[in-house]
């Protein structure tokens, strides 16, 4: 008979867990498929931590994405001190909706951000990489994460969006506060500026339109449904954050990664072809994204002989799922020659992440040109002391400093 009594004490989902990420999900996964966790804002989750538990639960629609409701279990749950991911003005998107609302919204979104858009930005990508390495040549150190890692990604992003990039210090601090644990009044004051930011950014292509993502979100139709203003404003809050933060912990967790094991580095220098299978290994073994969002129960759902009640805060362990050694054989081992398929970092079903193909390019060309370019590449200081964000959702590096031969 499922039971809940043997899971009532919750563990703290701290910055000690996150420094210790899967030695800490795999005590709690070879003990539980779910495992009851407290948030740093004090909010009581339930995480799902296997891989085949996680895939399913990627699919059940009794594991709902509506941010009105989900806001509503949020605060019940935390005594009304819990305050959700982001503000309204920047929920209404699809990531946070599900049928027949995300269908919607998807169907016009995908008309404007088109495989063909994505794959024709490939040499604009090879040439910022190229003039980012570039840059970084003359130094004997650098600090990855700022001198790649971050401008890579935000400046196509913005490119692509029609963004001024002079603005890009600007989503980094705002995107960061967001997707940190930072205290909700911090959270608050980012989120209001983003969106007041991106209100004025709409307006202005209005008047201006040009050949871009942006103007192309505002011009497409479906049987003469458009995007709403709430909508245009979410999507593009969404495109923006996903579009440069998955990215900018692609490619330094995988950076670290390949330094932690020099063997797989010298690899990747001997056969930069092996880019491909590298970027899907550094997904599966330390992807940017720890959990899915958050999902909420509208019935009692049973896992394995854990019973999650209706009206709970749920979280599917990405990560955890990711290192279960029921589906890869000895996941702590990194090797960019084996197989990973169905690593779930980028989700599955009718959320999985409209931007992958974009960040497995970027990562991709990233990391084969590092290769290239700077064979000696090393860590400038002891790997096993690097710090790493607290964030509940987003698993990447503080910094990343290395010597470049």
């Amino acid at each position: 008979m499922p039971t809940t009594e043997a899971h009532l004490d919750a563990v703290p989902f701290d910055s000690e867990f996150v420094s210790n990420l899967y030695d800490r999900y795999g005590e709690i996964r070879s003990a539980t498929p779910v495992q009851r966790m407290i948030t740093p804002h004090g909010l009581p989750v339930w995480t799902i931590t296997r891989h085949d538990d996680v895939k399913a639960a990627l699919t059940d629609s009794r594991l709902a994405k509506d941010f009105r409701r989900s806001r509503e279990v949020i605060l019940a749950k935390a005594g009304g001190t819990g305050r959700p991911f982001n503000s309204d003005d920047l929920s209404e998107q699809m990531l946070n909706l599900d049928p027949p609302d995300h269908t919607r919204l998807r169907k016009l979104v995908v008309k404007a951000f088109t495989a063909r858009r994505i794959e024709s930005l490939r040499p604009r990508v090879e040439e910022i990489t190229a003039e980012l390495l570039d840059a970084m040549a003359g130094a004997g150190e650098v600090e990855l994460l700022d001198a790649l890692a971050f401008p890579l990604p935000i400046r196509v992003i913005c490119e692509l969006l029609g963004v001024d990039e002079s603005r890009r210090d600007d989503f980094r601090q705002w995107t960061n506060t967001l997707l940190d644990a930072s205290d909700d009044e911090s959270r608050a004051q980012a989120g209001q500026a983003m969106a007041a930011y991106l209100v004025e950014l709409v307006a202005a292509k209005r008047q201006s339109p040009a050949d871009d993502l942006l103007t192309a979100l505002i011009e497409v139709s479906e049987d003469e449904d458009r995007l709403s203003e709430g909508e245009l404003i979410s999507m593009v809050f969404l495109l923006l954050v996903a579009g440069h933060e998955t990215t900018v912990n692609l490619i330094g967790n995988g950076v670290l990664a390949l330094l932690r094991n020099p063997e797989q580095w010298a690899a990747l220098v001997a056969d930069t072809s092996l880019v491909t299978g590298a970027v899907e290994e550094v997904l599966r073994f330390d992807g940017p994204v720890m959990h899915g969002t958050f999902r909420h129960t509208t019935e009692a759902v049973v896992i394995g002989d854990v019973e999650i009640p209706a009206g709970e805060i749920v979280w599917v362990g990405l990560a955890s799922a990711n290192h279960d050694p029921e589906k890869f054989p000895e996941p702590e081992r990194f090797d960019i020659g084996r197989d990973p398929h169905g690593h779930l970092s980028f989700g599955h079903g009718i959320h999985f992440c409209l931007g992958a193909q974009l960040a497995r390019m970027e990562a991709q060309i990233a990391l084969r040109q590092l290769a290239e370019r700077f064979p000696g590449l090393s860590a400038a200081g002891e790997l096993d002391d690097v710090e790493w964000r607290f964030s509940t959702l987003i698993h990447g590096l503080q910094r990343l400093p290395v010597r470049l031969a």
